[in-house]
């Protein structure tokens, strides 16, 4: 007999809103969503963007991908269940951050779109800002920060991104960052001013 867990649960809504967190902080909250093959560049820009946040006096907070699966996602693998449950936990993650009226980066491969269109689903309108870190898969591989596509032509992993397992390019971003054309603070310049003018900051 299976016994339904939710049955006897019920939303509490807290007394102090979303809106008003957000007038505490002077600027809205939502999550940016950095996207691509690994080696792109996405924890480099979402770092780098977090700091000139946090030089302007905006509350930020930044998850990465190794960081989350060292901790919260600890036992999940690399399967493409595993890889859609460590998206989905995020995304609730992301969403409670989105509620405490911080702006919150995430530096994620995340390479299925119907996995990033979910995380999009569970935020309001205009909350879930996906840029595509878009880089050409040589570049990507000359970089190879972590060794990782070395091991993953060898067969020592598999499954990965790009080389045995694929990458959905997402359809409508936000925007498309080039990293492999231009410079980190010309990127993050794009973010900051895609912020301002949606009047997120």
């Amino acid at each position: 007999m299976t016994t339904n867990h939710t049955t006897n649960l019920y939303y509490h809504q807290s007394e102090v809103t979303k809106q008003l967190r957000q007038q505490q902080k002077g600027h809205k909250s939502a999550v940016i969503w950095f996207t691509g093959l690994s080696g792109a560049g996405k924890s480099t820009l979402a770092n780098a963007l977090e700091q000139r946040l946090t030089t302007e006096q905006k509350h930020t907070y930044l998850l990465d991908g190794d960081n989350v699966r060292l901790g919260l996602n600890k036992g999940l693998g690399f399967s493409e269940e595993d890889r859609k449950e460590n998206i989905r936990r995020i995304g609730e993650v992301a969403k409670l951050f989105v509620d405490a009226g911080i702006l919150v980066a995430t530096a994620f491969i995340s390479p299925f779109k119907e996995d990033r269109d979910s995380v999009r689903g569970i935020l309001e309108d205009g909350e879930f800002i996906e840029v595509y870190v878009r880089c050409s898969l040589e570049k990507c591989e000359q970089r190879d920060p972590k060794g990782l596509y070395k091991k993953a032509r060898s067969g020592e992993i598999s499954d990965f991104t790009g080389i045995s397992s694929p990458y959905e390019e997402p359809v409508h971003p936000e925007l498309i960052l080039d990293s492999d054309k231009e410079s980190v603070e010309d990127l993050v310049d794009r973010v900051v001013n895609y912020l301002k003018k949606k009047n997120m900051i």
